[in-house]
């Protein structure tokens, strides 16, 4: 066959064609061209395909640089002189000249642009079938090194844009793969290459790129955290045309997307971030019933993005979390409560508040929609919770308490939140003196301050740290003595002589409370059963009188001028009638020592002169 070509092609024109001159190259080439035309004309098919594998032989694949560049200059002839009959011969023209442009020589590539662009610009539709080769090359020169390639392949790639979007051979189907596999390159020059891809094929009516975006919307994610702007600019434009596209399509694949989306929501690019919950924000409004097994893994990418540095960040996921808590979905139908509660109990790690707030939201959320599904995953999460009880934010105590209180509507689980509590207070004082009075009064206004003290006293009741025990009761009755939340509890106490529930109320703390001698003074003043305070106090009599003894009288005393025991004072103007309470106070007197008295504060003195007025 290539001694066939020989005796077609003259020897002048072929040592033209490997000349160094690219004039004498071009000369022999449009020789070429007029050979091919002649042979065309004739029919002769078989001439015509021995003249390209002569080029392709003893040029393109020839050692010589100047042999390789005559070469592809000779098959663009070729082609053009075939012209409307060249693509019966493409499967000879096309393969060398791919193969050209990974030429060491940036020339050779060079002209193998050129040549592809001739080629492309006679057979037009024809060309499709090398498409995802030709796209492949492509995508590699638009990286070169040299800049007249990274040129000449810009004009070729322009060219092929042209000549897909005019064309209906087009196989998006075969082509999403290989831009799939292209889309984690780094290099900016390939990623403007296929950000440009993207958005050319994305505008072809006939071309349904939105079914395809989960194939490549993770890169083009990635490339919003490009260090050039421009590449972040297209990327962002692109993302922003597709997400205007789902918003005005019937038919969206939310559920891969959506993975995606968690996926970038956690990265550490701003930009990135904002523009995954921008998207989350649409999906959870449009999304619907494909969204329901992705709850979960949302939920994940939200909640710490609530916390997020950056204040848009922190708006639209705000709003986003408020948009998917709002979503009654049912658990019959692919609604995981499992996988929201494992996901809320982990966020209750977070080191920002905000987020620890919003998880236990959906704590009490879940609780008060699904009752049933979420107590039966309370041993997964019920420790996550009582610890949560030591959280350093007030908010988030509080929060922790009401979803206890929810939780605590059956006896057993009410027992098993005091019991914790005592216990925690007992492991952490600090935390007693600091949060112990909060959580408290907030049990009290949420479950019923008679229910809370009662238990209390009952768990107390048996403590074995008698210590512990008179520090716990304590400070529940300086709670007792001084919340407004309370004033309930203290009305129904006074009544203890006339009323059989304050009587059995009185019975009930009184038991516990005499693990500390000035509480269980105090709850007798209170009650008015001033016979059996001044019982209390003569037993007192037997104690060891220590420092801790006498701050806990002096504190006892103060409380008596308070608001809470006016009632109290104000007997004091028929000591008549209240005998039992002037021996009490009196007795309260003579537990202090004479210097004590002496020297002690306002309060004191202020108590031994009412004393002394009533007499």
């Amino acid at each position: 066959m290539a001694a066939d070509a020989l005796s077609i092609i003259p020897g002048a024109v072929l040592r033209n064609l490997s000349d160094k001159l690219y004039e004498k190259r071009k000369n022999a080439a449009l020789e070429i061209e007029g050979i091919v035309k002649q042979l065309a004309t004739a029919g002769e098919h078989d001439k015509i395909s021995a003249v390209i594998a002569l080029l392709t032989n003893d040029f393109t694949m020839s050692p010589q640089a100047n042999h390789r560049k005559g070469g592809l200059i000779g098959l663009a002839a070729v082609t053009v002189g075939l012209t409307s009959e060249a693509a019966q011969h493409l499967e000879q023209i096309v393969p060398p000249v791919l193969t050209s442009f990974l030429d060491q020589d940036s020339r050779v590539r060079y002209y193998a642009c050129e040549a592809l662009y001739n080629i492309a610009k006679v057979v037009r539709g024809d060309f499709i079938i090398y498409f995802n080769k030709i796209f492949d090359a492509l995508c590699k020169l638009s990286a070169d090194s040299d800049a007249n390639v990274q040129s000449a392949a810009h004009l070729l790639d322009r060219l092929v844009k042209d000549i897909v979007t005019e064309s209906d051979q087009f196989s998006i189907e075969e082509f999403i793969p290989l831009l799939r596999e292209r889309m984690n390159v780094l290099n900016p020059y390939v990623r403007q290459f296929l950000v440009g891809w993207i958005t050319v094929l994305d505008s072809v009516p006939d071309i349904d790129m939105l079914g395809f975006l989960p194939d490549f919307l993770d890169g083009l994610f990635n490339m919003l955290s490009d260090s050039s702007h421009e590449i972040r600019q297209q990327a962002d434009a692109a993302l922003s045309e597709f997400l205007q596209e789902i918003k005005n399509s019937p038919n969206v694949d939310y559920g891969r997307m959506a993975e995606i989306l968690v996926r970038r929501a956690g990265s550490s690019d701003e930009f990135t971030r904002l523009t995954s919950i921008t998207w989350i924000n649409e999906f959870v409004k449009l999304g619907g019933e494909q969204l329901v097994p992705y709850y979960a893994d949302i939920l994940g990418a939200i909640l710490p993005c609530i916390s997020d540095q950056e204040e848009k960040i922190r708006v639209v996921a705000r709003e986003t979390n408020e948009e998917l808590r709002a979503i009654k979905a049912d658990p019959t139908e692919g609604f995981d409560i499992g996988a929201i509660l494992k996901i809320a109990k982990r966020e209750l790690n977070s080191e920002h508040e905000a987020t620890r707030i919003e998880a236990l939201h959906w704590f009490s959320t879940l609780l008060v929609r699904y009752r049933a599904e979420f107590l039966a995953y309370l041993n997964d999460i019920f420790d996550p919770l009582l610890n949560a009880l030591s959280d350093p934010s007030d908010a988030v105590v509080l929060l922790v308490l009401g979803v206890h209180a929810c939780i605590a509507e059956e006896s057993h689980h009410f027992h098993h939140l005091v019991s914790y509590l005592i216990h925690t207070f007992h492991n952490n004082h600090v935390l007693l003196e600091k949060r112990g009075a909060l959580i408290v009064r907030r049990l009290c206004v949420l479950l019923g301050a008679e229910k809370v003290y009662r238990e209390f006293s009952t768990i107390l009741e048996t403590e074995g740290d008698l210590e512990f025990a008179s520090t716990m009761v304590q400070a529940l009755n300086l709670i007792l003595l001084t919340s407004t939340e309370l004033a309930e509890l203290r009305s129904l106490l006074k009544k203890t002589l006339v009323d059989s529930c304050g009587k059995d109320l009185f019975q009930s703390l009184y038991a516990s409370w005499c693990h500390s001698p000035m509480a269980t003074i105090s709850l007798c003043l209170l009650a008015q059963a001033y016979n059996h305070a001044i019982s209390v106090i003569q037993s007192l009599g037997e104690e060891d009188i220590n420092v801790k003894f006498l701050v806990q009288l002096d504190k006892l005393i103060r409380l008596l001028e308070t608001p809470v025991f006016a009632y109290l004072r104000l007997q004091l103007l028929e000591p008549g009638k209240h005998t039992w309470l002037l021996k009490t106070l009196y007795g309260l007197l003579m537990l202090l020592p004479q210097l004590q008295i002496a020297s002690s504060g306002l309060p004191t003195l202020k108590l031994a002169g009412a004393i002394s007025t009533s007499y």
